[in-house]
């Protein structure tokens, strides 16, 4: 066996989670290889539901090990209380470890993302706050604490006073008080005591999992349009979720990874700012978000939602070179009369393209549809591909053509064995 890379083929929020979960239950490993508690993965299985932020969708199987890898950002608070609720829910979390090289969201990480956002006025990005945009800008500027050094309070100290003089004056400049170093490093004793013994150098345990053969899961976050660099930007997360980024978040060589699954939602979601060419804000829109419980896991917001954007799914997939597809919340079309797909977008002079535009024309296009019949029957009872109704299975046909890859795995529910795992040839 090798890597299998499951990654967002959209805005995010397509049910990575959900698909993981499943597929941890014949694992040996699963890895987060990038992001922080910026946005969740729902799972809803024998224990209950979850929504995860950063402990990965692998947790509820004992024998799966889990790890938060180093592309990754923590904020300690955040995984605590995660790690909280899962033990009262009965999930043991002893098979959770986190890399010594993942960086620390810091308090003042989450103040100075809430302060940037709300000096932004009108033209929010739509961040979640959670600090993600600061603790990625910190390490790349060299200035940012990883979780293996909380072991040694002197070096926080001195790479504290590295970053606080600059903070400080971000703070000043809108207006906040200053951080005080006592007070984070009252906090950094807290959180070593209490989540030292995870903290580990993963190299070693990814590097025998793979040279065994065994089964390693690649977790993503949030999807392609929302990635720093191909994405939105700059609505846009801090970090890579494309596929080609798994090997350095999680730390081994690129020629591991064989398999890449995009999660497809069957229509289309986003949280957050910037274009989203398929927008519905009509009563279909509000019809899909509340069929489908289209809420933000981490924030409660309610995601913006349109069919399918077929423009978008042809990007994705020659951005990460897709194996195989896992289509989710297919039911939540069952009582549809007419399902619309876009296949092109019109540009602002009237041609028309099925290439994705940068930011300044994505925000002018208007989106090309081709309709679908729908198929008026409920599908979240239905175990076996050949069991769908028929022009479900041509609007999954459709699916496969736009993103020249097989459908593998097709969710027709939120529960674990709500999943049709289709057969070769079938």
């Amino acid at each position: 066996m090798s890597a299998t890379a499951v990654v967002g083929a959209q805005w995010g929020d397509e049910g990575k989670g959900r698909v993981i979960d499943y597929l941890a239950q014949n694992a040996h490993m699963v890895v987060r290889y990038q992001g922080g508690d910026n946005a969740g993965h729902t799972v809803v299985n024998a224990f209950g539901t979850f929504r995860l932020h950063l402990v990965p969708s692998g947790i509820f199987n004992p024998q799966t090990i889990n790890i938060v890898g180093t592309g990754c950002v923590v904020n300690p608070d955040t995984l605590l209380e995660e790690l909280a609720d899962l033990e009262a829910a009965g999930v043991s979390t002893d098979n959770l470890y986190l890399s010594n090289r993942a960086h620390v969201i810091m308090p003042y990480h989450r103040l100075l993302d809430g302060l940037r956002e709300q000096a932004r006025g009108g033209k929010a990005i739509g961040t979640t706050k959670r600090g993600i945009g600061p603790v990625y800008s910190h390490k790349a500027a060299r200035v940012g604490i990883r979780l293996g050094e909380l072991a040694y309070p002197d070096r926080v100290r001195e790479r504290l006073r590295l970053a606080l003089p600059w903070v400080n004056r971000e703070l000043a400049a809108y207006g906040h008080p200053p951080v005080e170093e006592e007070d984070i490093l009252a906090k950094v004793d807290i959180w070593w005591e209490k989540l030292g013994h995870r903290v580990v150098n993963t190299l070693p345990l990814i590097r025998d999992a793979l040279e065994q053969e065994r089964r390693v899961l690649l977790e993503g976050q949030l999807g392609v349009m929302r990635d720093l660099d191909w994405g939105i930007y700059p609505y846009v997360t801090s970090s890579n979720p494309l596929a080609g980024y798994t090997p350095v978040g999680a730390g081994f060589p690129l020629r591991y990874v064989e398999e890449v699954i995009g999660v497809v939602k069957a229509y289309s979601t986003a949280v957050g700012g910037g274009p989203f060419p398929v927008e519905l804000t009509d009563e279909v829109g509000d019809r899909l978000r509340e069929i489908g419980g289209e809420y933000g896991a981490t924030t409660g917001r309610p995601r913006r939602c349109g069919w399918l954007d077929g423009v978008a799914l042809r990007y994705s997939a020659w951005l990460n070179g897709y194996t195989g597809l896992a289509v989710t919340k297919l039911d939540v079309l069952d009582t549809f009369d007419t399902i619309h797909v876009c296949v092109a977008y019109r540009l602002p002079d009237g041609t028309i393209t099925r290439e994705m535009p940068d930011v300044p024309i994505l925000e002018q296009v208007e989106p090309v549809y081709e309709a679908w019949p729908g198929w008026n029957s409920p599908t979240g009872h239905i175990r076996r591909w050949a069991d769908l109704p028929e022009n479900a299975r041509r609007y999954l046909s459709t699916i496969e053509e736009l993103a020249g890859a097989p459908i593998r795995y097709v969710s027709v529910g939120p529960e674990r064995d709500q999943m049709i795992v289709r057969e070769a040839g079938s």
